[in-house]
């Protein structure tokens, strides 16, 4: 047998003991370092403050190759925990992979999947884990948001009586709704109308009372439901019926004829101000057909944005009234044009559009001034497309004026203003046939006739008898 010193040599001895003293090293190194990882990122979409009746869990998970071990999540109440999920159970909820690294996991639950929840507070958890140095570690990460469970749905009662409808008009109701954190109105149809503090009505008493305005508006059905509303920030939600009559309002037809004079002179002052047609270009060379083409986007498309402009200021209504008594005509004017009222567009004897026209055009003198109709804070004062220059007054809870087709503006956005005071001059910007006003009535962004807001006894019985009424009860 050959003794080969090169292999037991003190110095390769040496060797092989570095190399293994370097390997277990980095393999304790690793070790350590996986032991440091960070588990997955988790994030609660919700539930973030409230658990009701009925309630929503979603999670995102994020995790390289959205490789996990272990998924979790729960609700802990006290000293008890209730599942919500579990990676082993997934066919509790819904698990969808939104990227190579991102799951979103989502169920419902409500009082039959967890009877054993009960009011009061609560912690919704998720831990997550994932596997690390191929396998053999593992990291896990653990979020938690605290959420207060709500089971009771909101106590709402009606407090005033004979509520009366006209068919595009408005009326007023007081009630009481607990608690005091709750959504709440008047539902009609599919659409809602919210209450507002009664003290804002100067209705004096316990913080449960509310009052709102609501209205049957003129493209409704007569048999539309009514109800009063409520919903707490638990998702808890319950409403109630009150005693109503709706009366049937007729809405006039009329046919406008359409002339190459009016067409010529109202699309190029609207396409000169009007940034959605900023591309249009209007001079003598554009044909009857491409003036009457213009005319029908604005009579048409450019009258929706309008309408949806002004319904947006409703978002910034006051919480209380800021009006006094009846709502004032202009003076000496004449009504040219009523509340609803169906049009047809007539070009060269034929049919080329149908609108609604929703407000009253009133005609005085020309240039004639134009005064608000009652105290309030200016919304709007700009040019608006088919309104032209037009000024909108905020009256607190919802309800607001419009002033159009003005001459010019005496007033700015922000102004606050009182009944009688001049705010322009009449005139025929945007789709003016002639010097007018075009007034109207909106209740949450949609128009009511005006003709209600301009008669002391229909403010009488349908407002001030009300609030009486509540404030002896």
């Amino acid at each position: 047998m050959v003794n080969d010193e090169r292999y037991d040599s003190p110095v390769m001895r040496i060797g092989i003991l570095l190399t293994v003293v370097t390997v277990i090293g980095a393999t304790i190194t690793a070790w350590v370092i996986a032991g440091r990882a960070e588990g997955p990122q988790v994030t609660i979409v919700r539930p973030t403050t409230f658990i009701g009746q009925t309630a929503f869990f979603e999670a995102t998970v994020q995790t390289p190759e959205a490789r996990l071990i272990a998924l979790d999540a729960h609700v802990e109440q006290n000293g008890n925990s209730y599942p919500l999920f579990s990676l082993d159970v997934g066919a509790s909820a819904s698990i969808q992979q939104e990227s190579e690294s991102n799951l979103r996991i989502s169920r419902a639950f409500d009082r039959s999947s967890h009877p054993e929840l009960v009011a009061g507070s609560a912690r919704v958890v998720v831990r997550a884990t994932r596997p690390v140095l191929y396998g053999y570690r593992e990291a896990t990460s653990e979020t938690a948001v605290d959420v207060t469970v709500r089971l009771a749905p909101p106590r709402l009662s009606p407090l005033s009586t004979l509520h009366y409808i006209n068919h595009g008009g408005a009326e007023f109701i007081v009630y009481r709704v607990s608690p005091s954190d709750v959504d709440s109105g008047v539902r009609v149809g599919d659409r809602e109308y919210p209450g507002y503090p009664a003290s804002g009505a100067g209705l004096t008493g316990t913080d449960d009372l509310r009052v709102s305005f609501f209205s049957l508006a003129y493209d409704q059905d007569l048999t539309t439901p009514i109800e009063l509303y409520a919903r707490d920030p638990a998702g808890n939600a319950t409403s109630a019926r009150f005693a109503f009559r709706v009366f049937e309002q007729p809405f006039r037809r009329s046919r406008i004829p359409l002339s190459e004079r009016f067409l010529q002179r109202v699309v190029p002052d609207i396409v000169s101000n009007v940034s959605d047609l900023a591309d249009e270009q209007v001079d003598s060379s554009t044909s009857s057909a491409e003036l009457l083409d213009l005319y029908l986007f604005i009579n048409g498309e450019l009258r929706r944005r309008n309408r949806q402009t002004v319904a947006n200021f409703a978002t910034g209504t006051a919480d209380s009234w800021l009006w006094d008594g009846p709502f004032r005509q202009l003076s000496n004017s004449q009504v040219e044009s009523g509340f609803a009222d169906h049009r047809t567009y007539l070009y060269e004897n034929e049919e080329v559009d149908q609108q609604v026209h929703l407000g009253f055009d009133l005609a005085s003198t020309a240039n004639a001034p134009i005064r608000a109709a009652n105290s309030g804070t200016v919304v709007f004062a700009d040019y608006l497309g088919i309104y032209g220059n037009c000024v909108i007054i905020d009256h607190g809870m919802g309800l607001q004026s419009l002033y159009a087709h003005l001459a010019s503006i005496d007033v700015t956005q922000g102004t606050t203003v009182n009944r009688d005071q001049q705010i322009g001059l009449s005139g025929q910007t945007g789709l003016a046939g002639g010097d007018h006003l075009h007034f109207a009535m909106l209740l949450q962004g949609r128009p009511v006739t005006p003709m209600e807001w301009w008669d002391e006894h229909w403010l009488e019985d349908r407002v001030q008898r009300k609030l009486r009424e509540a404030g002896q009860s």
